[in-house]
């Protein structure tokens, strides 16, 4: 499956269905990340639900700490 992910088009296992699952096959799994899919927030409970189908668009932005 062929996703646009931060503006880049990526192919993905067919293992990766969920954003949930994008999200831990991306290494971020353990990380407070926003994910947007076709310009709708997915709400992190919900990540299970909301599956992805070809030519989707997601925007991942994660939260970094600093001082």
């Amino acid at each position: 499956m062929r996703v646009r992910v931060n503006g880049k088009d990526r192919d993905f296992p067919s293992t990766v269905r969920t954003v949930e699952d994008l999200v831990a096959h991306l290494g971020l799994a353990d990380r407070i990340v926003v994910v947007e899919k076709n310009r709708e927030i997915v709400d992190g409970n919900r990540r299970e639900e909301a599956f992805l189908a070809d030519g989707d668009r997601v925007e991942i932005v994660q939260f970094v700490g600093g001082g």
